[in-house]
């Protein structure tokens, strides 16, 4: 019996990449092609900006500056707290920022007096940025947006729904809960 040395697979060291990875210059069709490699359902908002939902929450992938060089990955958490527990959800998103690098989260209260909680990660991309670079940093910080949904929960003793990248709940986007504050830029599926 012989064996064909050819179809013996390989698995030593391989070449090493010529040269650093590609710098890119991001954009909205980046993100939606990352988001689509790892299973993650998205949208996109009015103002262009690509929109992924988990229960309680949604994550937007945004540029904003006149050359489009201003990165942000922001979360949008939709339960409403009371104003008069706004500083004890200050103490409590102190410590995470604290402890965290990101998203760091603030507190905004919306025209009608209803706070909730966003959390924002940003990066400046005006020549461009090293594409490895940037999807690790963009993975990581919607990771982190929704690890901060299930801290929070744990922290203050509320329920959560998230479990990881995995978007959880039901697959109906266009249910009846998008109301005024719980939708913010509205999404086009």
């Amino acid at each position: 019996m012989t064996i064909d040395p050819g179809a013996i697979p390989n698995f030593g060291p391989q070449e090493p990449p010529q040269g650093p990875p590609p710098i890119i210059k991001p954009d909205a069709k980046l993100i939606g092609d990352l988001f689509e490699q790892v299973g993650i359902k998205y949208g996109t908002d009015d103002e262009g900006d690509i929109v992924a939902s988990w229960p309680g929450f949604r994550v937007y992938a945004m540029f904003r500056g006149e050359n489009k060089e201003l990165f942000a990955v922001r979360a949008f958490y939709e339960r409403a707290y009371p104003l008069e527990e706004k500083q004890e959800l200050l103490d409590v998103i102190d410590e995470w920022n604290r402890d965290s690098l990101w998203p760091k989260v603030y507190t905004h209260t919306n025209e009608e007096g209803v706070l909730r909680l966003v959390g924002e990660s940003q990066m400046v991309v005006p020549q461009g940025v090293n594409v490895d670079y940037f999807v690790a940093s963009v993975m990581n910080w919607v990771q982190a947006s929704i690890g901060f949904n299930g801290w929070l929960a744990e922290r203050l003793g509320l329920e959560v729904e998230v479990d990881s990248v995995g978007q959880g709940g039901d697959d109906d986007d266009d249910d009846d809960s998008d109301g005024p504050g719980n939708n913010p830029g509205g999404i086009n599926n």
